[in-house]
């Protein structure tokens, strides 16, 4: 009896085990699309913000352009060489600034509202961007270590060919040296056979000389060679540098942008937080004293910052069940 009930139990557990398993991975499934619908929630409200805004620009800049049809023969009159008398002149730059004036502040407004619309393109299309940057900055940083390399194998190649060339011409001049070293030992001497034979060393290694220069000369052009494109090679590593420190700013500003979207997300999922702890504050008749303290700078295109106020605006659509659900 006991070994049944024994054996019934562990079934009992395996089979709870599989049913928590499969609960498991059932769920992860669903958070992966909650996600991916909230992603695609996010997507969708930021192509309506850009295609509302792109109406409003288009708006400003049409009216715009119908100010400026009105202000042009007046700035024309007022910029040329036709004399005017005071009154007349007077009237109309009184005109023309009534034109200038909204037509600075439709300008102003569609720059403002172009701003937004690429900051909102940038979120929608940031994965791809930074995407593109990391891969265009991963080229440049190879490319930069192979215009490295090349550096230093021109380098040593160049310290090679310039010792060689120095050791040669010291060899050559030294040997000469030498011979006519021995040819004056042997006329001292009066060694009549070591003279001739010192005399025509003297004159191979004069000839040896000869042929160590000009090998020297084309070794130096080598070498001003290699110089000049050691020259290009590090305007290359510069340009190199250089174009990675561009991008790299471009993906960094790109990253702010998405960052201060994301701490503005957080920021209200806190908000609607403390909201739900002001209610219950209130249900309870208790003051919120530190909550009055709250100062939650918003990051963006708005200089804004939400306050208690936010908290208790937020709190009022919190009822008794949604405090005790927490």
């Amino acid at each position: 009896m006991n070994e049944f009930q024994a054996s019934t139990q562990q079934r009992e557990l395996q089979s709870n085990k599989q049913e928590s398993l499969e609960i498991t991975n059932l769920a992860e499934p669903i958070s992966d699309t909650s996600e991916k619908t909230e992603q695609c929630e996010k997507r969708r409200h930021l192509l309506d913000e850009i295609e509302k805004l792109k109406i409003y620009r288009d708006e400003h800049l049409s009216e715009a352009e119908q100010l400026y049809t009105g202000m042009s023969p007046l700035e024309v009159l007022l910029e040329g060489s036709e004399v005017m008398d005071a009154a007349r002149e007077y009237e109309i730059r009184k005109q023309y600034n009534e034109l200038k004036i909204p037509y600075d502040s439709r300008k102003l407004q569609a720059n403002i509202l172009s701003n937004q619309i690429a900051r909102r393109e940038k979120l929608v299309n940031h994965e791809t961007l930074m995407a593109g940057y990391t891969e265009s900055m991963d080229n440049w940083k190879a490319d930069e270590q192979e215009l490295n390399e090349k550096r230093d194998s021109l380098s040593t190649r160049l310290k090679q060919i310039q010792q060689q060339a120095n050791e040669d011409m010291a060899k050559a001049r030294q040997a000469e040296t030498d011979a006519a070293t021995a040819y004056a030992q042997a006329v001292a001497w009066g060694d009549t056979e070591g003279e001739k034979k010192a005399d025509a060393d003297a004159q191979k290694h004069a000839k040896n000389l000869a042929t160590a220069a000009e090998h020297n000369r084309r070794q130096h052009l080598i070498i001003a060679a290699l110089e000049q494109e050691l020259i290009i090679v590090d305007q290359h590593i510069v340009e190199a540098k250089r174009e990675y420190k561009a991008i790299e700013r471009q993906a960094l500003l790109l990253a702010h942008t998405v960052l201060e979207e994301q701490w503005n997300e957080k920021a209200k999922e806190l908000l609607d937080m403390g909201g739900k702890l002001w209610a219950a504050y209130r249900l309870i008749d208790r003051d919120q004293i530190s909550l009055r303290k709250l100062q939650l700078p918003e990051e963006g295109e708005r200089f804004y910052s939400w306050d208690s106020s936010d908290l208790s605006e937020r709190s009022y659509k919190y009822t008794v069940q949604d405090v005790l659900a927490m």
